[in-house]
């Protein structure tokens, strides 16, 4: 029977009054709670304290709020997790008030728990979910001991009774795919909870620890949250113990991008309090999915009841969405999971088998009819970060097939090898259908660690039994990239233990060989290896793999993982290789762990040395605009513009690799290619800069650019911009107040004059018509201040577009005045575009050309080599010559062949390949999305740049503009956990830049708009 009839509803002051009279409290604020059939008041007194008035449905029995005064009482005596009942003047735990017809409610005044609701959180972090579990594990230890008659009820929220709640209002449910989500569930609960209901341990639980019953508190966007405790004990029945954990991990992962991982946190933190029991952790998972279940059930039922009331259906789009996500879960894995969580994983059994494998490994057959010598045999290296393998990103499984048949032939080939051997716990960029994961999901994990050993061989090699057994499973999986032809053998150990190996890749004539049931003997002939037509797509090859626990999965136990799970991975599928024996010797060293990188970093450089992200990535692979970590996650880079072509362009490749075959000597030597390049890049340049000089770095090239200044103007000082950047060197440094302006800086010699920057967001000129001159008068402020001590100007020195000052476009025609000032003082214009060259900019192809100015001198660095270290410093012949004043100049690497050749390159492909146009159209397709974004999110105060060098500066306050610098840092790593991969400019690190690989498309651009606008709504 529905409470909801009784429901009441009364007003602001009429609570007030209340309260007043019975507790002698007068109330300065209330406001009204949400609640499904009872109503709550959050209350202020005069002295500031906050107390909840809870005004219970008038159905409800008086010994249920007798129980639950008892039940917080006794929590009071043990654990701090919940709030306490306050008693009237009198004494009483509550009164009762009459409302409309004289119906009667109970009221009860409770204390405060000062904190945020879960549910009004926007972003959960994992550490939240172990904290969750530590309260949840407080409270059930604190309820260890305690009952109360009361709660030993029948009541529709007790999951005990919750297949019987769903199945009675099955026909509330009228979305077929809900039905078929429900369903799933349901069933998972009757297979895998029901027969444990008797082992499962009762006490008197909360029952709702929802999102909006768990408080928390937070001090700032990016820092710890801690869970204060529960509230709201309505539904407090005597039932399953593990039920109140179940509850509270099937709302915490409502809109989880990983609801397994979240649960897996969540029981970590519960069980450092409380021990769960075998039977509790298998039936953990059903329960959490069966309390969803009866949630859309009842929610659908009070709808109907109150379709005006929001509440009711507030978490049911969440509920919906996860849904899918839980009935896709293997259930037997998401066991394993919490188990591992829980401390109680690996089962005795995995290491038993393991155990016997290690013991009997002498006396197991060869997969193959041949088994090779280990001289003909070659270890094949499929992993992320081969040099076997190119990039296969947007191939086809037909085209990974071939490129993959070709480069493994080659190896083979090339080592005289009639066997390759792909290794086992490999991370892998060749599986790339949607089998493997949702392409579409940025959060979502890709399965990429192979879980088998593969052994190429030619078709139709027969396939042997390595030890006795029983067919458990042959049949077909008619799917690109998947097992094709399959078998799977069950065997036992003498102790009993059951365990299994399964042959992929089989030619499908293999069916026909052997049946289900049949035994087979040691070395017996199981099948025969298939073609590339009729095994999946693959190249011919045995997946040879050992299993100790299907998991109920059967022919569908996968081949391939997950990287966030190889422990439990690694456990149910032991190394094939206790079979095969292939000597040790013929394996590579593995990798050292990305814990033992980031170690090992820490003992051999300086701690300033910085990293980004506050979960630093492990990079090894890279193509054109994406990154690849060590376990094949892909990242979109739209941080990094040294790659300016794109990372590892084929072309870039192979013209470093030419001349590397041929020749890489200084400058000392004539040279073709230092010529072409030169040629190349002053084609590029106005006229009037002519004369090239090549160096290894942009702080080498600026530190050029200063003596070239010094030489013709034979003066010092020097006028920069606040928050520039040129460069690491000490002279750089020096004029760099981005660096000596800031903490560990010493500030600016006396040589150095710093003006602001002519920012029309931030700066006090804004007006673009007139920022221009008014910023450049301070220039002339700062000539007419050195003038007067009869001081002479030797240059000005500003980047294009300062990036690190926070990605600023200048207003029209600042340089212009500003150059003209500096030339009538005698001094020269340098042109920093390290970061703008090159048509990053788009239209312009420098950033200089922007303004519509020439400089003296340009200094170009970063993109100009796409990654190898390349610098390039262009002048006057005038400023040239008054250099060359009898003291050589030489950089050792600077313009080497390798470097020409390379340079040049980039230059032919950045023109070839029109990317300048690229950069602009898209850029403008990006620019007009983040304004869009800007209009709908408060903290964006601006957007800015031209092409593909953009800033979206974010803001506290727009009025006085404060810095939203840590929800900046918030936006980056959430873009990092993402796969977009950004990073942070500006005095405050509040800027985002963006700042991607040429490459970048409208793809890429749709990308990352839907991952920051899904960011900021984090936030």
């Amino acid at each position: 029977m529905s409470l909801i009839p009784t429901r009441p509803s009364f007003d602001a002051a009429q609570i007030n009054d209340f309260v007043a009279a019975a507790y002698g409290l007068e109330i300065a604020e209330s406001k009204p709670l949400p609640s499904e059939r009872d109503q709550n008041f959050l209350v202020r007194v005069a002295s500031n304290q906050r107390f909840v008035v809870k005004v219970s449905n008038a159905a409800e029995p008086i010994d249920n709020l007798v129980a639950q005064s008892a039940m917080l009482s006794h929590l009071s005596r043990s654990v701090d997790v919940c709030p306490t009942v306050i008693p009237t003047r009198t004494g009483q735990d509550r009164i009762e008030i009459v409302g409309p017809q004289g119906v009667r409610y109970p009221l009860r005044l409770v204390s405060f728990l000062e904190g945020t609701p879960v549910a009004a959180l926007r972003f959960r972090p994992p550490e939240l979910m172990v904290e969750l579990g530590h309260c949840i594990g407080k409270f059930t230890v604190g309820m260890q001991g305690f009952d109360h008659p009361a709660f030993h009820r029948v009541f529709h929220w007790d999951l005990a009774h919750s297949p019987g709640v769903v199945e009675s209002r099955w026909d509330l449910i009228t979305d077929p795919q809900q039905r078929d989500w429900v369903q799933t569930l349901v069933q998972n609960f009757r297979t895998h909870v029901v027969p444990h209901a008797s082992q499962l341990r009762q006490s008197v639980i909360q029952n709702d620890a929802n999102d909006g019953n768990v408080i928390v508190h937070q001090t700032g966007i990016g820092q710890p949250l801690s869970v204060i405790g529960l509230i709201d004990f309505g539904d407090a029945v005597y039932s399953w113990t593990v039920a109140d954990l179940a509850i509270a991990i099937a709302y915490a992962i409502l809109d989880s991008a990983n609801p397994l991982a979240a649960a897996g946190k969540i029981v970590a933190g519960y069980t450092q309090h409380f021990q769960l029991t075998t039977p509790e952790l298998e039936s953990l998972w059903g329960l959490v999915g069966m309390r969803l279940c009866v949630s859309c059930v009842m929610a659908l039922e009070s709808s109907q009841l109150q379709p005006d009331d929001p509440y009711l259906v507030i978490s049911q789009q969440p509920i919906r969405r996860v849904m899918p996500k839980l009935a896709a879960i293997p259930y037997g894995f998401a066991t394993c999971v919490l188990k591992q969580s829980a401390g109680q994983f690996p089962p005795p059994a995995h290491d038993r088998v393991r155990q016997w494998l290690q013991r009997n490994s002498d006396q197991f057959e060869f997969p193959l009819s041949d088994k090779p010598r280990n001289d003909s045999l070659i270890v094949l290296d499929l992993s992320v970060d081969s040099a076997l393998l190119p990039s296969l990103r947007n191939s086809t499984p037909s085209e990974i097939a071939t490129t993959l048949d070709l480069a493994i032939s080659n190896a083979m080939n090339s080592a005289s090898a009639s066997l390759g051997v792909g290794r086992y716990l490999e991370p892998r960029l060749i599986y790339a259908t949607d089998q493997f994961g949702d392409h579409t999901d940025r959060e979502a994990e890709r399965r990429t660690i192979h879980l088998g050993i593969d052994l190429f061989v030619g078709a139709d090699l027969d396939v042997r039994a390595p030890l006795a057994g029983v067919v458990h499973f042959v049949g077909a999986i008619d799917q690109p990239l998947d097992y094709g032809t399959l078998v799977i053998l069950r065997h036992q150990t003498e102790a009993g233990d059951e365990f299994f190996t399964l042959y992929g890749h089989l030619a499908t004539r293999s069916v026909e060989a052997i049946r289900i049931g049949q035994p087979v003997a040691s070395g017996e002939a199981i099948g025969w290896i298939g073609a590339t037509t009729e095994n999946g797509g693959w190249p011919p090859h045995l997946h040879f793999q050992i299993i100790v626990d299907l998991l109920g999965l059967e022919e569908n136990f996968p081949g391939v993982g997950q990287a966030s799970y190889l422990e439990i991975w690694s456990s149910l599928c032991p190394d094939p290789n206790l079979f095969l024996q292939i000597p040790a010797a013929c394996f590579p060293q593995p990798s050292p762990s990305k814990v033992q990188t980031a170690a090992k970093r820490m003992n051999v450089t300086g701690g300033n040395l910085s990293l980004s992200y506050r979960q630093p990535i492990k990079i090894v692979r890279g193509w054109m605009q994406y990154l690849y970590d060590e376990t094949g996650r892909e990242y979109l880079d739209t941080y990094n513009n040294v790659p300016h072509v794109g990372h590892c362009h084929p072309r870039i490749i192979a013209a470093a690799h030419r001349q590397w075959q041929r020749l890489n000597t200084n400058t000392r030597y004539l040279s073709d290619l230092f010529n072409e390049f030169a040629d190349t890049l002053l084609a590029t340049l106005p006229n009037g800069l002519e004369i090239c000089y090549f160096l290894n770095s942009a702080s080498e090239a600026n530190e050029l650019a200063l003596r070239l200044a010094r030489s013709y103007t034979r003066a010092r000082d020097v006028i920069v911009l606040e928050g520039a950047y040129h460069g690491h060197t000490s002279s750089m440094i020096d004029i760099s107040p981005y660096k000596h302006a800031t903490l560990g800086g010493e500030g600016a010699p006396a040589w150095v004059h710093t003006a602001r920057v002519a920012d029309t967001y931030r700066g006090p000129f804004r007006d673009l018509a007139t920022a221009g001159q008014k910023y450049a008068n301070d220039i002339d402020v700062i000539i007419n201040s050195l003038r007067n001590s009869q001081t002479r100007l030797c240059a000005f020195i500003a980047e294009s577009c300062p990036s690190v000052g926070g990605q600023i476009i200048f207003p029209p025609d600042y340089l212009r005045l500003v150059y003209e000032s500096v030339r009538r003082a005698g001094g020269v214009c340098i042109a920093d575009d390290v970061q703008t060259g090159y048509g990053r900019l788009g239209s312009p192809f420098y950033g200089f050309e922007l303004q519509q100015v020439v400089p003296d001198i340009v200094v170009l660095g970063k993109p100009i080599g796409n990654g190898h270290p390349l610098a390039a410093v262009v002048t006057t012949r005038s400023i040239a010559e008054s250099f060359n004043n009898g003291m050589e100049f030489f950089s050792t690497f600077g313009g080497n062949t390798v470097s020409s050749a390379i340079g040049i390159e980039v230059l032919k492909t950045v023109l070839e390949e029109q990317l300048p146009a690229q950069a602009w159209q898209v850029g403008c397709t990006l620019t007009n999305t983040l304004n869009q974004l800007k209009h709908k999110h408060s903290i964006i105060g601006d957007v800015r740049g031209s092409g593909l060098f953009l800033g979206v500066e974010l803001v506290r306050d727009r009025l006085t503009l404060e810095a939203a610098t840590a929800e900046a840092s918030f936006v980056v790593n959430r873009m990092r956990d993402r796969g977009v991969l950004i990073g942070t400019e500006g005095p405050w690190h509040n800027v985002l830049k963006i700042r991607p690989p040429m490459p970048f498309n409208l793809l890429d651009a749709a990308v990352f708009s839907t991952c920051l606008d899904d960011s900021l709504n984090e936030l």
